[in-house]
């Protein structure tokens, strides 16, 4: 058995967020010690809904904790991307009694995980950086108890996905992801261009491939990606976006990473025209890098990663429909 990783999943789940709770669940180098809820994509308990519906198809429902967070961002109201993801997961439904969540908030959870074992969790964060921002400001202690944050996150001096100048989960909770990048983590960041868009869009070609596989976990994917590949056509994207499931997979497998670089990353939390823009600051402006911001990989290798995932052979622990 390969080495693994003990990680925990921040999320908003939907779309991508529940191909990356796949890799966090059946990857064999993942040792997925718990999700935690951050308010984002769609409605919060929508988000719940869809990470029991992800366990489920996984086969590992009940199995790993979910605890709930933050249900808006630190100082403004939640804004979501309904428009972009419909309820998040295609519609899908099931039985969900029983399916309670842990009475652990998501802070103190991160918090207790983190200080179990210092130095070893990762954590992989993939909506709005709330949970994480509400953590280091509870325990001065987190930070250094935390191995790794990977963040999906910003654009790298290119166009943000629901402003001209902000990524979405930076947008959302500006203040969060400012308090984070200042905080002192080891950060790898995933943004969303040139880097998503560039390289983790499975065009019609790869989706056919993937449905093909008639598994359920790739008639899960073909489902919960169904809106959002419409929303993407309708904006110019050819295919499917994965920046969730790309962070994390390069956690667990680093060897996708062909070019990355050390930045100074801050978040704007007051211009007017540009609120949660990214400033990446590549080395010429006298500023200490506080991240590693992934800047190529290999884009062949992480589709085959996510089509071998689905692949996978499992069984639902519950009917879906």
């Amino acid at each position: 058995m390969p080495e693994t990783t003990p990680l925990v999943i921040d999320t908003d789940t939907a779309q991508d967020d529940c191909i990356a709770l796949l890799a966090g669940l059946l990857d064999p180098r993942a040792d997925l010690r718990a999700v935690t809820m951050v308010a984002g994509n769609v409605d919060f308990d929508h988000q719940v809904r869809n990470a029991h519906l992800t366990c489920n198809v996984a086969g590992r429902l009940g199995e790993v904790p979910i605890h709930l967070g933050c249900r808006r961002p630190m100082v403004r109201p939640w804004e979501s991307a309904e428009n972009v993801h419909g309820d998040g997961a295609g519609g899908l439904t099931m039985d969900l009694t029983g399916c309670e969540p842990e009475p652990e908030h998501a802070v103190d959870a991160l918090i207790r995980l983190a200080a179990e074992n210092p130095g070893e969790l990762s954590i992989v964060a993939i909506g709005p950086l709330t949970n994480i921002a509400t953590a280091v400001v509870k325990d001065p202690d987190f930070v250094r108890n935390v191995k790794t944050l990977y963040v999906m996150g910003g654009s790298n001096n290119a166009r943000g996905n629901i402003t001209a100048a902000a990524e979405f989960n930076f947008y959302v909770d500006p203040e969060a992801a400012k308090t984070v990048f200042a905080a002192g983590f080891e950060i790898v960041v995933v943004p969303w261009a040139p880097l998503t868009l560039d390289q983790a869009v499975f065009d019609q070609p790869k989706l056919d491939e993937i449905a093909a596989l008639a598994t359920p976990l790739a008639d899960f994917f073909t489902k919960v990606c169904a809106a959002t590949l419409e929303f993407d056509r309708s904006v110019g994207i050819d295919g499917t976006t994965h920046p969730d499931s790309l962070t994390a997979a390069v956690l667990l497998h680093p060897e996708l990473v062909t070019r990355s670089a050390r930045y100074h990353v801050d978040v704007e939390t007051a211009g007017e025209l540009t609120r949660g823009y990214a400033a990446m600051s590549w080395g010429v402006h006298g500023l200490e890098p506080n991240a590693t911001v992934i800047e190529e990989i290999d884009a062949p290798a992480f589709y085959a990663y996510i089509k071998n995932l689905l692949a996978t052979p499992t069984t639902p622990v519950r009917e879906m429909a």
